[in-house]
């Protein structure tokens, strides 16, 4: 009954989806409508993230299901295939699967609770084979096949989730990039237009955008999808600028406020700048840092989308630009310009406004400090005695004019002086080398050397020919450190000569003040036994199973840390 009713709903929307997707693309690519049904039985479905939303470094990769704040919800095929990969993380989707379909895609499945039976001993077999929580499988096609409407999963909230949810992605099998589930027949009920919060102008002058960039906020008002600029219709600029724009979506029924899926921005009536979160590889995710205004978002978390192109930004979500989206006035005459923002579904919402182009309106954008030229089209780099910079081709979005300096060292746990590499305010696609210079008091310690950040955190690092060498993934200020603490092992619910009869599993919390934690086992009897962990709460635990007979036991935990410090922890107990 359950696949006759997809059927019948799919039947019934095509004629007007086949039209919707002919108007929701800007790119070649064709997407079919597909026979995948909703992987989840909660009627209606209801997203709490959309496609492309706006996350910290990262665009969401698919769509995520509420499952009413509930785990346990079965989790089925959406069409027939077979399991192509199986994943366990500490963070990241958690348990997680994939199915390879015969129409060349493949759908994920994030945070699950638990697999299937036939699916979860497999895991389980895996993880003993490999002595590891952790795994990464990518099965042969006649393992695991799976039927449509078959249930494989259920929902959960494991890895870094946060709440109960399905993470749902359908991504092109061979080339792995995500697309966007609505424009695979992926059906969400929407009727509301997106909505418009804030307009920004920013006076661009011919140079790199960055942190002293100016920028205008314009308060904009309306609803139901006609917006205005508050207080004032026409604005005063001159020059090149570019423009930004705050906007946010909703879908029928239980919506999160999710992102919008395109945004196109129209001079006198030519557009010149569109970007739709179509499909993206997960390569240039971090690009998100280019597309938005990222000083902005760092000072106050508001995610303005920015309407104009950085040089070296990678994304393929943008089409018809004109001069990468900037735009220069200076004619004297009065221009329209015009936004309009789409949902998946074809919802649309614009601003209207005009621009005055005035010669009196100009503002010069600010002398930057003395620094050094990068170039964002090849590897740059930069070195004094005691410090080197090394950044790839590929690591800038825009030319940059790169600070440095150095002040003394703390007093505790440094063993280097305080190197301030550029801001963090300009955002790096892949992270850099930086050599720091150890001092002659690390002597012995060598081997446990690693290089913080000025917060403290680690960021890695070896000793080598009497440098400490990490890659950062941001600029900022940069010291050594050592680590020779050990990890810390709390137990829970066990102890020494415990009777853990009737009890399901051992629990314990483990952390590491600095260089994180590497590994973790545990042993019964000598025999390596399965340790499960959330890294949110960071509890690890064993459940019991018929590998530990009743009677008495040794039981061993070891847990190591980025710099090998090494915690143990043995009892004995009995079941």
């Amino acid at each position: 009954m359950r696949n006759y009713i997809t059927y019948v709903s799919l039947i019934l929307s095509v004629f007007s989806s086949n039209q919707l997707i002919a108007q929701q693309t800007y790119s070649n690519h064709i997407y079919p409508l597909t026979n995948f049904s909703s992987p989840l039985d909660i009627e209606p479905p209801a997203l709490a993230g959309s496609f492309g939303e706006l996350r910290s470094n990262h665009f969401h990769s698919g769509i995520d299901f509420r499952t009413n704040q509930r785990i346990g919800y079965p989790v089925y095929a959406p069409a027939d295939g077979f399991i192509s990969r199986l994943r366990v993380q500490n963070s990241g989707f958690g348990l997680a699967l994939y199915i390879n379909h015969p129409n060349g895609y493949t759908t994920v499945y994030g945070h699950l609770s638990r697999f299937n039976p036939k699916i979860a001993q497999i895991v389980k077999n895996i993880q003993y084979k490999k002595t590891s929580y952790e795994i990464d499988e990518f099965p042969s096609p006649d393992l695991i096949p799976v039927r449509k409407g078959e249930v494989i999963a259920y929902t959960g909230n494991t890895g870094s989730s946060g709440g109960p949810h399905l993470h749902f992605e359908i991504r092109d099998s061979k080339t792995e990039a995500t697309i966007n589930p609505q424009l695979l027949g992926i059906s969400i009920p929407d009727n509301i237009p997106p909505v418009i919060h804030a307009m920004y102008v920013y006076r661009l002058n011919g140079k790199p955008f960055n942190e002293f960039t100016p920028k205008q906020y314009f308060q904009v008002a309306g609803s139901k999808g006609n917006y205005k600029l508050n207080q004032v219709s026409t604005i005063n600029l001159n020059g090149e600028v570019g423009f930004g724009i705050v906007v946010n979506d909703r879908h029928n029924g239980a919506s999160g406020n999710n992102g919008a899926y395109a945004i196109e921005l129209a001079v006198d009536g030519n557009i010149v700048y569109t970007s739709a979160l179509e499909r993206f590889t997960f390569d240039n995710s971090k690009a998100i840092n280019s597309h938005i205004d990222y000083p902005t978002y760092l000072r106050t978390k508001q995610s303005i989308q920015k309407s104009f192109v950085d040089p070296g930004n990678p994304l393929n979500i943008y089409f018809n630009l004109v001069n990468s989206g900037r735009v220069t006035f200076n004619d004297g005459k009065t221009h329209s310009v015009k936004y309009t923002i789409s949902d998946a579904r074809g919802n649309k919402s614009t601003l209207a406004f005009n621009v005055l182009a005035d010669a009196k309106a100009n503002i010069n954008t600010p002398e930057l400090p003395l620094g050094t030229s990068f170039a964002y089209n090849k590897q740059n780099e930069f070195s004094q005695d005691d410090v080197k910079v090394i950044l790839p081709k590929g690591t800038l979005y825009n030319d940059l004019n790169f600070i440095y300096k150095k002040t003394a060292k703390p007093q505790q746990n440094a063993f280097s002086e305080i190197h301030h590499i550029h801001n963090n305010f300009t955002p790096l696609h892949t992270g850099f080398e930086l050599w720091i210079k150890a001092d002659s008091t690390i002597t012995k310690h060598q081997s446990k050397a690693l290089i913080v950040n000025s917060n403290r955190s680690s960021q890695g690092g070896y000793f080598e020919n009497g440098w400490v060498k990490t890659k950062p993934r941001t600029f900022g200020s940069f010291f050594i450190a050592i680590d020779t603490i050990a990890p810390n092992i709390v137990p829970l619910n066990i102890a020494n000569g415990k009777n853990m009869a009737g009890i399901s599993k051992m629990s314990f919390r483990i952390s590491d003040g600095l260089s994180g934690i590497k590994s973790f086992n545990g042993y019964i009897d000598g025999k390596w036994v399965l340790m499960e962990f959330d890294a949110k709460t960071a509890n690890l635990w064993h459940t019991f199973d018929e590998r530990t007979s009743t009677g008495k036991h040794t039981f061993e935990l070891l847990v190591i840390d980025m710099k090998e410090n090494t915690k143990r922890y043995a009892i004995e107990f009995y079941r």
